[in-house]
């Protein structure tokens, strides 16, 4: 399996009150490991990417929006409280929670940022580039 998948994915929260379509390929997954990531998802942000245009949110009874910065935002359920997207508005391309993704995702983990920031309770164990901050377009698909 590449990367990149090319069929159609989809995704939701826990309690089914956001549910949401991805139709185009979606990038493979990235661990952030920054303190945002590491506080909001309780440890690191396990994230892939789609662009915006391939995104459909076919439910959103319980989606919620927090704007991080004036530039970025997470989206999550405010019903039971799953973490869902994160948004650079500047970009076309919106971050996908991969635990959000309906199993078989067939992604893998290609790379970790920000892992100078990680908490000291766990260890990366893989092999996948590791890099200090942001991966500036160093990853595969990260021009979504």
């Amino acid at each position: 399996m590449t990367e990149e998948q090319t069929s159609s994915a989809s995704g939701g929260c826990y309690c089914g009150a956001v549910r949401y379509e991805i139709r185009g390929p979606l990038r493979g997954v990235v661990d952030c490991h920054c303190s945002q990531c590491t506080r909001l998802n309780g440890h690191f942000g396990a994230h892939s990417k789609a662009r915006k245009s391939d995104l459909a949110i076919t439910r959103d009874a319980g989606l919620a929006w927090f704007d991080i910065t004036d530039v970025a935002r997470r989206g999550f359920c405010r019903r039971c409280g799953s973490p869902l997207f994160w948004e650079n508005r500047r970009q076309d391309a919106m971050g996908i929670v991969a635990g959000s993704l309906d199993a078989p995702t067939g992604l893998r983990t290609i790379g970790h940022i920000f892992v100078a920031d990680k908490a000291d309770f766990y260890e990366i164990a893989d092999d996948a580039p590791r890099f200090a901050g942001s991966s500036e377009g160093g990853l595969e698909g990260d021009y979504l």
